[in-house]
């Protein structure tokens, strides 16, 4: 084993900035932001995990949340199973430079030294440490140095190849031992792109075995340029919107694409990969959808599955049968809320279950169709329309018949001014037979939500 002491705090005294100092870097640390997507950090004696492929940037991550309670003042002890004592060290110090931007180099100095007193790495070099290894190592490291961890990172456990009840049982061990420090709890996971798909929208394994015992899980997800932190689990919600944070993939630093308001518009300067389209990527308002979202460089994902080619071919998510199972709904369900019966099809029924993918996580919904006189929107389109109006999402349909939006409020459809995109993640779907001026209100809609359409 490997550690690094707790040292000295060299000139603190003589830097009264200091303190002036730590409290700007937090605010500056793109995990400020997602302390408030967590609605809150985990917590003593809580589990918090960071889910990704190898490479992904799992070490980074835990790096940035273990430098966000530093800078508030709490103590961390980071351990490794995977990495060597100067490998984590390197990562902190680059991590931290970037954090802390353009501050003054003396009160930088006097702050990385206050972060390395707070802050103890050990290093193993068993990938399957025993939790009763680390509670040995934890009391001597108390009863030599005094120092008592309020925050426990634990990178690089193997879990591959270790049954359900053994994971278990190794997550239970470092749980209690955190909660007996009164210690908050963080771990990587790996996952295998075989069992977590493109864009899992619950916990993936392993930790799915575990994941009542978890908190707040995050997972990364590669995109094109860039790699997304989502949120796969918030405390009791099990499927809580996503964050705007990303990671840079050569860096593996987190940046912010936060939205600006600009008068009544949003900042296209700041939404090109700030914005994600979620859409299925068929013939008609979905294609101009996605043409307008890569033409004004938002994010684009769009789901199908095997058998079914879309027209849209930008950043597909295939969905495998386990994920399209999340999805199901039956034809009961069906028949009461939409009023009316969907041909007993399987094409068509994976094709609902995808489009549950397509407003699960979106922040509001874009439709262009008809509203027929029961409420419900024609076609395929009402499904997704009905499930936005199921999870009180912000509804918007473009009624190509009567040439105007309306919104759903309550009780029924009303008519609206032009609306603007305003989540961050938000689902485009829509009838094949796209109108001139249907296309032209999809068109308008990006005007106004980012500003007049770069050149080409």
């Amino acid at each position: 084993m490997d550690s690094q002491e707790p040292g000295a705090v060299p000139g603190a005294a003589a830097l009264p900035n200091a303190a002036a100092l730590q409290n700007s870097v937090t605010l500056q640390n793109p995990l400020h932001l997602l302390a408030h997507s967590m609605l809150g950090w985990p917590g003593p004696g809580r589990l918090g995990v960071v889910m990704a492929r190898a490479g992904e940037g799992k070490t980074a991550c835990l790096v940035q949340i273990s430098l966000s309670h530093l800078l508030r003042g709490q103590t961390v002890l980071h351990v490794s199973l995977e990495h060597s004592l100067d490998h984590v060290q390197s990562w902190y110090d680059a991590l931290f430079e970037h954090v802390a931007g353009d501050e003054e180099e003396r009160r930088l100095e006097a702050t990385q030294a206050m972060i390395t007193h707070r802050r103890m790495i050990l290093t193993f070099i068993e990938r399957r440490l025993r939790p009763e290894k680390l509670a040995e190592s934890l009391a001597a490291l108390r009863k030599t140095t005094g120092f008592a961890p309020e925050v426990l990172i634990i990178d690089g456990y193997d879990f591959d190849g270790l049954t359900v009840d053994e994971q278990r049982a190794v997550i239970d061990g470092f749980t209690a031992q955190a909660g007996a420090l009164g210690a908050e709890l963080w771990m990587a996971v790996q996952t295998h792109r075989e069992h977590t798909g493109q864009h899992p929208v619950r916990i993936p394994p392993p930790a799915d075995a575990w994941s009542e015992r978890i908190e707040v899980a995050l997972f990364l997800e590669p995109h094109e340029g860039d790699i997304a932190v989502r949120l796969l689990k918030r405390h009791s919600e099990s499927s809580p919107a996503d964050t705007a944070l990303r990671l840079q993939p050569r860096t593996h630093r987190l940046v912010t694409q936060e939205l600006k308001i600009v008068g009544d518009g949003l900042s296209a300067q700041t939404t090109a990969s700030g914005v994600t389209l979620l859409s299925g990527g068929a013939a008609g308002t979905e294609s101009e959808f996605g043409a307008c979202a890569e033409r004004w460089g938002l994010g684009e994902l769009n789901f199908t599955f095997a058998g079914r080619t879309p027209t849209r071919t930008r950043n597909l998510v295939w969905l495998s049968e386990q994920e399209l199972a999340q999805g199901a709904v039956s034809p009961v369900y069906l028949q009461a809320h939409m009023h009316r019966s969907y041909p007993d099809s399987e094409q068509l029924r994976r094709t609902l279950q995808s489009i549950w993918h397509q407003v699960n996580t979106a922040g509001e919904v874009f439709a262009v169709g008809l509203i027929q006189p029961d409420q419900t929107v024609k076609g395929g389109t009402g499904w997704a329309v009905e499930l936005g109006r199921l999870w009180k999402k912000a509804v918007h349909v473009y009624d190509q018949e009567r040439r105007g939006w309306y919104t759903w409020q309550g009780a029924g459809w009303v008519a609206e001014a032009p609306p603007m995109i305003r989540a961050r993640r938000w689902c485009g779907t829509g009838t094949r037979s796209l109108a001139d001026h249907g296309r032209a209100a999809v068109r308008e809609l990006f005007e106004r939500s980012f500003g007049p359409a770069p050149r080409d």
